[in-house]
């Protein structure tokens, strides 16, 4: 039975090793961040100071690493793998990483008369604990097999995809797909909720009809109960898309739905769910909807308490704009002005401006904003009118505004608040 050093403790890495141990194998550890060795030592394992000395003790060195950064120090640092790696070593990859660097390692690997298998895997924390993880392996395909006893032990399946940096390749298209797919999950659990839908009877909807999916299957309930505990961080999903978007952007391949899930899990990043799990993007709905996914249904409120409940949830704002409204002419033709007005309020579902000129209810007006917030001017619609002592405010929704937009107009009236 061959040696192991594995490099890489965390969330995923320190079950797989775990599991190795459990089958018999003797592993050598290593963590760049130390203190991560101590249950995998009570089960057998040794701990080594560096990668360096990982792979000169071993015969298949694994590693599980975070990103492409981390792996450069890993395996090219003062101290890395790479630095006096012994002719014969096997290295598996099992890190998300970009496919350059895939490729670059395996070169590099094999310059040293060695091997080398890139093998991300798909499943987050609980198949990693029970050793279903599936593999996805770049490289050699009879070499892969040869090795089958190695990653059946961490895994139920390893599927062979192509040539050294193929794996890397099908890990960045398959996470593509799953953080399309928690976002459209948590999306569809929004609308459910700000509708007055029960989410627990939702989700058993969306699990048993053709929006099932894995992430519902491992996010729906993590959502219902605010459980945002790690299975696969906000930060590593970010962290792939990106990796995504750069590959397709090489590719030549558009990806529209690519890039607005990358957007969402950005505001995720940005409002400090980084660290988090994935499905902590729910938070940002939450935040948009103005409810809690999850909060028991409550009686619809009477349209008093629905105002009530709206000037609660409203900040205070004094921002100066300026509207221009366009009049349709007898003649077909139209005519605009350009009026002055103050941002009053930010609800939920739009903003509160304040003007001492006269609106209709459903005019559209096109706000623009002073020129230091560098924001593009915005079409609203007015949906609500107040007097108020000579003047008069309007509830305008916004229309059309792109996620990108609506992200610095909040950067923008926090930065005024």
């Amino acid at each position: 039975m061959k040696s192991i050093g594995f490099i890489g403790l965390g969330t995923m890495g320190e079950p797989m090793a775990a599991n190795l141990l459990r089958k018999g194998y003797s592993v050598i550890v290593y963590n760049r961040s130390p203190g991560k060795a101590g249950q995998l030592i009570e089960l057998g394992a040794d701990e080594a100071a560096s990668p360096l000395e990982v792979a000169k003790r071993v015969d298949v060195v694994i590693t599980m690493i975070s990103n492409d950064q981390a792996i450069e120090e890993v395996y090219f640092g003062s101290a890395g793998i790479l630095k006096e790696l012994k002719p014969g070593t096997l290295i598996i990859d099992c890190s998300t990483i970009s496919p350059t660097l895939a490729k670059r390692i395996g070169t590099e690997v094999s310059e040293r008369f060695s091997d080398f298998i890139d093998a991300p895997v798909t499943g987050s924390k609980p198949a990693a604990i029970d050793g279903t993880l599936m593999f996805m392996a770049g490289g050699n395909e009879q070499l892969i097999k040869d090795h089958q006893d190695i990653f059946l032990t961490m895994g139920k399946e390893v599927i062979h995809m192509g040539a050294s940096g193929s794996g890397a390749n099908a890990k960045i298209a398959h996470n593509t797909i799953v953080g399309i797919n928690a976002a459209g999950l948590i999306e569809g659990m929004a609308i459910a909720a700000k509708s007055g839908i029960d989410a627990s009877a939702f989700l058993r909807v969306v699990k048993s009809g053709g929006a099932a999916s894995k992430q519902a299957d491992l996010k729906g309930q993590k959502i219902i109960e605010h459980d945002f505990s790690v299975q696969f961080s906000l930060a590593l999903m970010l962290k792939d898309l990106k990796l995504s978007s750069a590959l397709t952007d090489s590719l030549g391949v558009s990806t529209p739905m690519l890039e607005s899930a990358k957007s969402l899990f950005q505001l995720g990043q940005a409002a400090g769910h980084g660290e988090s799990d994935l499905a902590a993007l729910a938070l940002i709905y939450e935040n948009w909807i103005g409810t809690k996914i999850g909060e028991p249904v409550v009686p619809e409120l009477t349209e008093k308490q629905s105002d009530d409940r709206r000037k609660k949830i409203r900040l205070p704002l004094n921002i100066s704009i300026m509207m221009s409204i366009y009049q349709w002419e007898g003649d077909g033709g139209f005519s605009g002005q350009s009026v002055q007005g103050y941002l009053r309020n930010l609800s939920e579902d739009g903003i509160q401006i304040e003007s001492e000129f006269p609106l209709e209810k459903d005019m559209f007006v096109v706000i623009h904003f002073l020129q230091e917030s560098q924001l593009p001017p915005m079409t609203g619609r007015i949906i609500r009118i107040e007097r108020n002592n000579g003047s008069f405010k309007y509830g305008c929704m916004l229309t059309g505004l792109p996620l990108y937009q609506r992200i610095q107009l909040q950067e923008y009236i926090i930065s005024q608040s």
